[in-house]
């Protein structure tokens, strides 16, 4: 069968790597074309000076049980650490548990701070909002005002750009729907009252010992030695279709040479937006203006080395409600691994997240570290002249962004590809415009490499967004159908109107 295909997979993430893997299961050999100097996409481990940072922070695990198997089949046992789960919040200097736990939020909040959160509260119980069609008013009348205040607008902002009152109120973000700190407090108040347990999160999960662009360096020697070919330093510039199809994918290496290949099938995890733009002959100007019309959240991460003794918290990562600080979560990187670190030092990732036309995301490495140092000192987690060296990493389109007109553009393009390109599949996040997870976009490429191998029919755009949180400890009840092996991430649906105003105000900000 190899023989009569030939697959050309763009980009050597998660998903380009996954499906060029399992197609070797049905003996097909793929060409794998990177732009990047390395592979893994997102979830690529960057190294600097030898210490290793993680994207974001990366839990290896899955409902997916394909996907866990996957891991394991790449990496042996002896590559994994099993680590702990730990995460908080942290405000005015201290760390707040998450899920929230009524005894910890009190005595952190102090007797006159809880006695005013919960008149708050009540409050707002008894005079709620008349309008809740806004995130902000749903807050409020869930929580009052104080908690409001204190527990979602500044992070909640901070993640997504926009205004909390601007966000729809029927999107209930995953991170926030355990964080009830109203009923824990109330709970606390009358223990014996109506408690209810908190949803529990997973208590631990698997590392590769040297970060997540481990796994996908040693799946690229496993494809590579098995027949495909990755290329590295190349960027796909057209993709020649005719008669319905795709046949030839034009690459031009960073050495200025043009290289054409055959293509009897195209898997693409390259942003769709781009995909559509590098078609020839060219797609009609309403398919254009679809893909153009797609948005991106950008994220940005200041690593910072410090000496191991300064850092007092063994968390994987804290949350930063601080509105005094840009940074809106700090990774703890020797939590997630000892390997990452060295020479009993530490190194903290302040991370943001950021439009490319935003004064942060454009400004040089040396003032992000020089902001990145002074936040640190302002939140009293490790004093200035402890900071020894300081690293920016850059992630464009890290988080596609759902906006109220992305659904139909997506639609158009996906219509389109099927009446002009049927041959090339989409997979993964940017791939398929997908706020998803590494498992999620891994599922996209297997289920596609089936496709292409089997001649089956899975459709890769069911793989749905499941209502609850990915982490969550798998609760017993009836079987989720057939096709719901959801296990990517919800996001908010924002107005066009408003995020484009959010994006022309942060260009010459900061």
């Amino acid at each position: 069968m190899s023989e009569n295909v030939d697959v050309v997979v763009i980009g050597a993430g998660p998903a380009g790597l996954t499906a060029s893997y399992e197609l070797h299961r049905y003996g097909i050999p793929s060409t794998i074309l990177e732009a990047d100097t390395q592979v893994g996409g997102i979830s690529r481990t960057v190294e600097r000076d030898g210490w290793r940072f993680d994207i974001g922070g990366h839990r290896f695990f899955s409902k997916v049980q394909r996907v866990e198997d996957f891991w394991h089949e790449i990496l042996p046992q002896e590559d994994f650490l099993l680590r702990p789960r730990k995460s908080r919040i942290f405000y005015q200097g201290k760390y707040y548990d998450y899920p929230i736990k009524a005894v910890n939020a009190l005595q952190n909040l102090g007797p006159k701070e809880a006695a005013v959160c919960i008149a708050s509260y009540l409050q707002a119980r008894v005079r709620p909002p008349k309008d809740q069609s806004d995130y902000e008013s749903w807050l409020v009348a869930r929580f009052g005002w104080r908690l409001y205040r204190t527990f979602f607008k500044t992070y909640t902002e901070k993640v997504w750009g926009v205004p909390v009152s601007e966000m729809p109120a029927d999107w209930a973000a995953q991170r926030i729907k355990s964080l009830n700190l109203g009923n824990a407090i109330l709970n606390a108040v009358k223990p014996k009252t109506n408690q209810k347990e908190i949803t529990s999160l997973i208590e631990e999960f698997e590392y590769p010992k040297y970060g997540p662009g481990m796994m996908w360096e040693v799946c690229r020697d496993k494809v590579v030695a098995q027949g495909s070919k990755v290329v590295l330093e190349t960027k796909v510039t057209k993709i020649r279709h005719e008669n319905g199809k795709a046949y030839e994918v034009v690459a031009e290496h960073a050495d200025g040479d043009v290289e054409v290949l055959p293509a009897t099938e195209v898997i693409s995890s390259m942003p769709i937006s781009q995909l559509i733009e590098i078609m020839d002959p060219p797609v009609p100007p309403r398919v254009l203006k679809a893909a153009h019309g797609l948005r991106y959240r950008d994220f940005l991460t200041v690593a910072l080395v410090v000496p191991a003794s300064a850092v007092s918290w063994t968390d994987n990562w804290i949350y930063i409600h601080d509105p005094s600080v840009r940074t809106m979560r700090i990774q703890n990187f020797a939590s997630w691994s000892p390997y990452l670190v060295k020479d009993g030092r530490n190194v903290l990732g302040l991370e943001y997240t950021v439009f490319e036309n935003d004064a942060d995301w454009t400004a040089s490495d040396e003032k992000l570290i020089e902001q990145g140092k002074q936040e640190l000192d302002r939140l009293g987690l490790v004093k200035y002249l402890d900071i020894e060296a300081g690293y920016v990493v850059r992630q464009p389109k890290a988080y596609p962004i759902y906006d109220d007109v992305y659904a139909a553009n997506v639609d158009v393009i996906r219509g389109w590809l099927t009446d002009y390109a049927s041959n090339v599949h989409p997979v993964g996040r940017n791939g398929m415009f997908r706020y998803n997870n590494a498992d999620h976009s891994m599922f996209t490429a297997m289920l596609t490499a089936e496709n292409i191998a089997k001649g089956t029919d899975h459709d890769v755009w069911t793989v749905n967004v499941e209502e609850e949180y990915h982490e969550e400890k798998a609760s017993s009840g009836a079987p989720k159908p057939a096709g719901s092996h959801g296990t990517g991430r919800d996001a908010p649906v924002l107005s066009r109107k408003v995020l484009d105003a959010a994006r022309s105000r942060v260009g010459g900000s900061h």
